[in-house]
């Protein structure tokens, strides 16, 4: 067992690639020692990487693979209060999973997501009129997190009273990396499923139009979901709904500014927004590591063989610069053709919100370039941060210069940022 890789330190995260290049080389798996202590094993090949994200022997559920004693020496202790929490969707297995996907894809559809288009734009707009003032901003803190948190709080139906306590709170959570980190969030754990059952139970009738009284309403096969599948369900959305997207925004803007060139023929060529979207989310891999699933039976690798019972982890930043699919995968090529990353992951848990993710990217993406000309870093490249996490990658700040656009009058109402924005 390997004992030299940290999967989740920031000096690891600010470049995997050549890592996972040379593991690579040496094999289609490695059973690495994982940041919470306990052994795992990575899948690293893309030919590998992808059908593992629908092979069926590998579990969501612990419980499909593991003994009641395996469990006991393998899966972490959950305190009572986050038991709704630990058996959300991404964590089930058909046919549990299958219904609970139900309830939410249609919130999710190209066409549905379409019509969020004019108040993404607008907030994207917002954001950098308020930032261009200060002239300088951290382009993780002041836009790419408060956008689609935003969105996401919306379409949930968050009160805006409630939006910054949510934000701090969830900030905290995403931190967790290891035993000790859920024992330091806890509190602010309990605070926020506190808040949430409260919401629900304040929105149950209510009547809404948004996706938390949508899930009240629902019924799939005449089953409605529980409270705690509510809770479940609404803490993954706030969660998950927002930090993929978040990175994806922060770590390609870092991506274009290492390279100068990329911003101009983007301001030139907008049309290749979408291409760039999809190459910056392969390039940058927002999401390292699918999370984890577990071995059902004996499975065969290159040769190797997985046990039954073990935890595994596939590698979608390695599968997605592996060079055997890949032509010069560390290049990053705007207007790659064809593009088969598994950014998104695959098969039954391919991410429900992968058409928000790249819509907002898109927004997100075409507003810098269109409305910030002069885009720079505002600290030496080496400063950038990466954050602390095994499963996600993305920096923990981006601090740029935003200079003024001609004519821009710093108090002006445009320096203000809607009321609206959390």
């Amino acid at each position: 067992m390997s004992n030299v890789i940290d999967l989740g330190s920031p000096a690891f995260k600010a470049n995997p690639f050549p890592t996972y290049a040379r593991l690579r080389a040496e094999g289609p798996i490695k059973r690495i020692p994982f940041p919470d202590g306990k052994p795992a094993w990575l899948i690293l090949r893309y030919a590998d990487v992808a059908p593992s994200l629908k092979d069926t022997r590998l579990a969501k559920n612990p419980r499909r693979a593991l003994s009641p004693a395996d469990q006991a020496r393998n899966v972490p202790w959950t305190p009572g209060f986050l038991q709704p929490i630990a058996n959300n969707m991404l964590d089930q297995d058909a046919p549990d999973h299958t219904r609970l996907r139900g309830l939410v894809h249609k919130a999710f559809t190209l066409r549905t997501v379409e019509q969020l288009r004019p108040r993404i734009e607008a907030m994207c707009d917002e954001l950098i009129a308020a930032a261009r003032a200060r002239g300088a901003i951290d382009l993780v803190a002041d836009f790419a997190l408060p956008m689609p948190f935003f969105v996401i709080s919306e379409m949930l139906g968050i009160p805006e009273r409630d939006r910054p306590r949510f934000r701090a709170l969830a900030a905290r959570i995403v931190t967790v990396l290891t035993p000790f980190d859920m024992l330091l969030a806890s509190p602010s754990m309990w605070m926020l499923l506190r808040f949430l059952r409260k919401l629900i139970r304040e929105r149950k009738g209510s009547g809404g139009d948004d996706l938390l009284a949508a899930l009240h309403r629902a019924e799939e096969s005449g089953d409605r979901l529980s409270e705690d599948e509510l809770l479940s369900m609404v803490f993954l959305l706030l969660i998950a709904g927002h930090e993929t997207t978040v990175n994806l925004i922060a770590s390609g803007t870092l991506a274009l500014l290492d390279r100068p060139g990329s911003i101009e023929r983007l301001r030139a060529e907008p049309a290749l927004i979408p291409s760039a979207v999809e190459e910056l989310l392969r390039y940058t891999s927002p999401i390292e590591l699918a999370t984890e699933r577990y071995t059902t039976t004996d499975i065969a690798f290159g040769g190797h063989v997985i046990p039954r019972g073990e935890r595994v982890f596939a590698a979608i930043g390695s599968a997605n610069h592996d060079e055997q699919t890949f032509e010069s995968p560390e290049e990053l090529r705007l207007d790659r053709e064809p593009n088969r990353h598994l950014a998104f992951g695959g098969g039954a848990h391919y991410c429900v919100g992968a058409p928000l993710a790249r819509l907002e990217a898109q927004i997100a993406l075409a507003t810098l370039v269109r409305e910030v000309p002069g885009l720079r870093f505002a600290v030496p490249r080496e400063k950038v941060r990466w954050k602390r996490n095994a499963i996600i990658r993305g920096v923990a700040a981006l601090p740029v210069s935003l200079p003024q656009k001609r004519g821009f009058a710093a108090s002006g109402p445009a320096a203000q940022p809607s009321a609206g924005l959390p």
